[in-house]
């Protein structure tokens, strides 16, 4: 038997997030007997580490901080990376692109580097500095990757503007785990009851970190415009910064008077559970959305999905959703409550196995590896 190529990903840090969520679902579709994976983890923080660890799969950190790496960490950085020898190294978005890159570089390795690009960029304006300038970095770089991987069309083409090199890159949508997200009355039943929600509630849910391309704010004047027309509704909110301590939106509920029928659950571990127990989910996102996992892990609960046309939202849901345009609150509320009248949707979670199943993405991802020299 050849022994198996060693792979090592390097990843900002191990937070529950999109492109995080999706290298925990690769590894644990990932063949051992062709591929020996690794993780670097640049940032030693994040619950997923011991998720990956449990897998059998080490995690490395050097330990940086927020902004530029300091000298230290850089040098523990390429010393993991120099101890591992590779024969494959894969970043995971913009700042991991570049440490995978300039780790080759500097140690002047033969293993080919893969990027991975997980956002859309409709405005450099709308980026930190530093990021921003590592967006460019890598566009004048982007030659220099072996292959570069986007998750959705949109995010390739917005790249290609930017002056990134596509020409040795391709689109691979987020992998969704049908066997963890699917339809379940219990869950409908026990969520209701943690929440203190009558059991037939119509429950209208939007998971994800706070952030402003989220537009939480845009979620919950939905929220009053359906709470008008739909007295028993309840709304779910879950994500990291999105809980009672967020003062911003404990005021804005205030001011639209939506009282204890919205529920800010914070960062949750139990995310299919609480998208199974939804009636509706609606993504309120004004810009930066490539590919959203939870809209795909909604669908394939059986759950009607309204989402904004930012990023491949749209080509996600296809027939199976409704698609509004950004920060339009009405539009938003209105098809949420059309939606509400289609719940459950069998066909949701049908587009999800057909198209975006975990195991036809993560063959995807080994053919491409299997490709390289």
């Amino acid at each position: 038997m050849p022994q198996p190529r060693r792979i090592l990903h390097i990843i900002s840090d191990l937070s529950v997030g999109g492109a995080e969520m999706v290298l925990c679902n690769l590894l644990s579709e990932l063949d051992r007997e062709k591929w020996q994976p690794a993780v670097i983890s640049l940032m030693d923080k994040g619950p997923l580490r011991e998720r990956i660890e449990a897998l059998g799969i080490p995690v490395y950190s050097p330990r940086m901080k927020s902004g530029l790496p300091s000298p230290a960490a850089w040098w523990r950085f390429l010393r993991i990376v120099r101890e591992f020898q590779p024969d494959l190294l894969q970043g995971w978005m913009y700042h991991s692109n570049l440490a995978a890159t300039l780790a080759r570089f500097a140690l002047r390795l033969n293993a080919p580097v893969v990027w991975s690009v997980h956002y859309t960029v409709a405005s450099l304006k709308r980026e930190r500095r530093l990021t921003a300038f590592v967006i460019k970095l890598c566009a004048l770089l982007s030659s220099r990757a072996d292959h570069i991987i986007f998750v959705s069309r949109t995010s390739q083409a917005q790249h290609a503007a930017l002056g990134y090199d596509i020409a040795k890159s391709c689109v691979l949508p987020n992998g969704i785990n049908v066997r963890e997200f699917q339809p379940s009355a219990e869950a409908r039943r026990a969520v209701r009851v943690e929440l203190n929600a009558p059991l037939d509630a119509p429950l209208f849910g939007n998971i994800g970190r706070f952030h402003p391309m989220k537009d939480h704010a845009n979620f919950l004047r939905a929220a009053a415009l359906i709470a008008r027309q739909l007295p028993d509704a309840h709304f779910l909110l879950a994500g990291r910064g999105v809980d009672n301590e967020n003062l911003a939106l404990r005021q804005l509920m205030t001011e639209l008077h939506l009282g204890e029928r919205v529920h800010l659950l914070g960062e949750r571990r139990d995310i299919p559970r609480l998208a199974a127990a939804l009636d509706v989910f609606a993504s309120a996102s004004a810009f930066g959305e490539s590919f959203p996992n939870i809209i795909g892990e909604a669908m394939a609960c059986g759950v009607p999905c309204v989402v904004t046309d930012v990023g491949d939202c749209a080509w996600l849901v296809g027939a199976t959703g409704a698609v509004v345009s950004p920060r339009d609150a009405a539009a938003l509320a209105n098809q949420c409550l059309a939606a509400l009248q289609l719940s459950p949707s069998p066909d949701a979670r049908a587009r999800v196995c057909e198209n975006f199943a975990l195991e036809t993405v993560a063959a995807q991802y080994a053919e491409l590896y299997e490709a390289l020299p």
